[in-house]
């Protein structure tokens, strides 16, 4: 199963907010109609914002006055492609692929254009004491993930991060749930953590490509690859030792159904994660 064909085309949290992890920058009002780069909309001048956190960091680009990137391809170690396809360059900076989103800049994003994440979801099916399969009310097995809740936004969210330069996708998801779910395991876990290298050797990609994400600008945005790792029998991660690390300030098994409240576009893909296995939502 692929995922290949973007969540939705429309992207909402991304539009018509204040942004995240500030107080007072609002973006430009931008309707559905309006999002389309294609679209003629000479009243449109939203305002320019990058955040003071993200200058001068070793994991972030410069200014873009200063900026001589290679666009649309591997630019030294960083990765400028997208998983859309070509995206334009317009005044020497990339125009975001998925439309206006109400905010020009970099907003608190590390790279101009892409920035690559990876979202490793883990599962497991819901059992009872006695180690039943539980079962809801259509008569089908719930399915339960690792789930973390964000320090920023106190938002519920897999626990994903972003692609070091130079890194493999495979080694990022991971690395990521060893950090953000385990907070990295002691050293009385190596066996531990050898067990979940060979457990997370083996995925189902359930999603790549761009992400409703709130800190999203036309200059920068978040893209994914989300991929489901799932211990059928209960026998891998259901007997580690879950601690919150550094970026999350809770972890927690959650069951997954249609109620559910979750950060960016997270639940888009756990339904599809529902979907592949044939569980209750």
């Amino acid at each position: 199963m692929e995922g290949k064909k973007i969540l939705q085309e429309v992207f909402f949290k991304c539009r018509n907010s204040i942004y995240p992890r500030s107080s007072n920058i609002s973006r430009f009002p931008v309707p559905d109609d309006k999002t389309d780069w294609r679209i003629h909309w000479k009243e449109y001048n939203p305002a320019v914002y990058t955040d003071s956190s993200v200058f001068g960091k070793p994991w972030a680009d410069g200014d873009s006055d200063d900026l001589k990137a290679q666009w649309n391809t591997l630019d030294g170690k960083v990765n400028r492609v997208s998983y859309t396809g070509v995206y334009n360059i317009v005044d020497n900076l990339p125009q975001n692929p998925m439309g206006r989103t109400g905010l020009r800049g970099r907003g608190c994003l590390g790279r101009w254009g892409p920035n690559h994440a990876a979202d490793p979801i883990v599962t497991r099916w819901k059992r009872s004491e006695l180690g039943t399969v539980i079962k809801s009310k259509v008569d089908l097995p719930i399915l339960q993930f690792v789930a973390i809740q964000r320090r920023d936004c106190k938002e519920w969210a897999i626990p994903g991060g972003m692609v070091d330069p130079g890194e493999n996708v495979s080694a990022t998801l991971l690395r990521e749930f060893l950090e953000e779910a385990l907070n990295n395991l002691q050293q009385s876990h190596a066996e531990a953590e050898e067990t979940l290298k060979r457990f997370f050797s083996k995925g189902i990609e359930i999603y790549k490509g761009p992400v409703d994400d709130p800190r999203n600008t036309d200059h920068s945005w978040m893209e994914t690859v989300a991929v489901n790792f799932h211990d059928e029998d209960g026998s891998v991660v259901a007997k580690l030792p879950f601690q919150a690390g550094d970026d999350a300030c809770n972890v927690r098994w959650m069951d997954l159904n249609s109620d559910i409240q979750l950060y960016a576009s997270h639940k888009d893909f756990l339904q599809q994660v529902v979907t592949l296995h044939k569980a209750s939502w």
